[in-house]
């Protein structure tokens, strides 16, 4: 759904997920509103889905989490129940941080966030464990040449 959103509407999503801990005097100045015009957007903008939450994205490499892990799974099983199963299964490790149902070769990319290779092996056999797979590939990140949580706005309609 694309929706029809003034440049406030727009400032406010840019700036928040830049920053989301702005104050709403700080965003109202930004983008030229009033205190409680500002606040009555940014409620409006939570209440019709488009801001899910707000959050602190932590480091990494001070939390020595400094491995990353794409995760390619395929199996030989394609029913509710087994999709059901495994979907559980991985939700109940904290160092899935992502989690796809993809076309093509591959069924399920995960990327797991760990410490080490002796880490990711402990997580690699409890993956395994959950539901039957016919094959894992795992690829290891080399370098993060980016990473951003942002989303593009510039295809929202202006009103």
């Amino acid at each position: 759904m694309v929706t029809t959103m003034d440049r406030a509407d727009r400032a406010l999503l840019a700036l928040l997920q830049e920053d989301a801990s702005l104050s709403n005097a700080e965003l109202a100045e930004r983008v030229n509103l009033s205190a409680n015009a500002c606040w009555r957007r940014i409620k409006r903008l939570e209440e019709e889905g488009f801001i899910r939450k707000r959050v602190a994205l932590l480091s990494q490499e001070a939390l020595e989490l400094g491995l990353t892990v794409f995760v390619a799974v395929k199996t030989a099983s394609h029913n509710d129940e087994w999709l059901r199963t495994f979907a559980e299964g991985v939700a109940k490790l904290p160092e899935v941080v992502e989690f796809y149902r993809l076309s093509g070769d591959t069924d399920y990319l995960l990327k797991v966030v760990v410490r080490d290779i002796h880490d990711y092996d402990r997580v690699y056999k409890q993956l395994i464990s959950i539901a039957p797979l016919h094959d894992v590939s795992s690829s290891f990140a080399m370098e993060r040449i980016k990473s951003s949580t942002a989303l593009p706005l510039e295809h929202l309609r202006q009103g």
